[in-house]
């Protein structure tokens, strides 16, 4: 029995539209953050789906799928560190407490 493709695109657009929705929405950085990689892993369904329909028999949109997700990684690594620093300077982990900023 196999899934039919519809259905990664419903799961796909779910997906994305939930990350949308948390990142604009939340006013905790960390929960931004987690929205954010829902987008992400929206992308990289897309991209494995669109391969598996486009060209059956390659692997192009599995090699895009891990270098998006290598990304994905360091882009959590970069925004953590980030974040952790504004807890340490501000003590807080909202985006009001960040809103002061001086330059």
């Amino acid at each position: 029995m196999t899934i039919p493709v519809e259905l990664y695109f419903v799961v796909s657009s779910l997906l994305f539209f939930i990350g949308v929705f948390g990142f604009v929405t939340r006013r905790n950085l960390i929960a931004m953050l987690i929205s954010v990689e829902l987008v992400l892993n929206s992308v990289d369904l897309n991209f494995a789906v669109i391969n598996r329909i486009l060209f059956p028999g390659q692997l192009e949109g599995f090699f895009f799928t891990l270098f998006s997700i290598g990304v994905a990684a360091a882009e959590t690594a970069v925004a953590l560190a980030i974040i952790i620093n504004v807890y340490r300077n501000y003590h807080s982990d909202q985006v009001n407490s960040i809103e002061n900023m001086k330059f």
